[in-house]
């Protein structure tokens, strides 16, 4: 998996990519980062890659000419282009699965107000939130997008089956965890994780996944009876 970074802080990803699962998928080769500095692609001697926006208003906007070059640059044949972007699709557990699909991401890391509209509309396949909330920049976005699509590389994981288990897949939340101690706090485990019996573990877990997500996320939930009810 190839995964081509655009942002003006080239400098933010140095440890995240020599860190836990992700430097270690780097180091193995199973995934291929490279970042690359928007500024290079800048003309002038302030390597200028923002502007005022047309029409007035508050903030800075990146500018269409230095982003488009860098883009030129790198994309490829088979690169599909996401922009980070408050205003953008929220990512989900199967929009990730889509991306992982690619095997070629080049992730711009939106800034400022936001990005010139005409690059959007001439390079990038998806614009892409990862919540409901404004970060200060699109790098902590790209993090989070290329740790959770890196997921599913064969190899990334030394446990491939959990990715059928995590929160989101099948649309509801995952069910809670235990480990030893069986006593501790006051506090146990339940009884029918320590019987043995796989069909009645597999039917608890599956209760405790629909109560959690009928208690945290009631829009999950929702989703979850609604397909249900359909058959799907």
């Amino acid at each position: 998996m190839i995964f081509k970074i655009l942002t003006l802080f080239p400098d933010f990803f140095s440890s995240p990519l020599r860190t836990g699962l992700l430097g270690k998928a780097v180091e193995s080769g199973i995934i291929e980062v490279s970042v690359t500095d928007i500024r290079e692609h800048a003309t002038d001697n302030y390597r200028s890659c923002d502007d005022y926006p047309y029409g007035g208003g508050s903030g800075m906007v990146l500018m269409a000419g230095p982003l488009g070059r860098a883009l030129e640059r790198i994309r490829g044949e088979h690169t599909r282009v996401v922009l980070t972007s408050p205003s953008g699709t929220l990512l989900t557990q199967d929009l990730v699965s889509e991306l992982a699909g690619h095997r070629d991401l080049c992730i711009v890391c939106g800034r400022y107000e936001g990005v010139d509209q005409r690059v959007i509309d001439r390079y990038i396949d998806y614009e892409i939130s990862i919540g409901d909330y404004v970060l200060s920049g699109g790098e902590y976005a790209a993090l989070a997008i290329i740790d959770a699509v890196s997921r599913y590389i064969p190899g990334f994981m030394s446990n491939r089956e959990s990715l059928a288990e995590e929160s989101f897949v099948g649309g509801l939340l995952e069910y809670p965890h235990y480990t030893r101690p069986e006593d501790i706090f006051g506090m146990k485990v339940p009884d029918v994780l320590l019987g043995g019996n796989h069909k009645k573990i597999s039917e608890w877990r599956q209760d405790e996944s629909i109560e959690k997500t009928k208690r945290v996320r009631p829009d999950l939930y929702k989703k979850y009876l609604l397909r249900k009810i359909s058959g799907e």
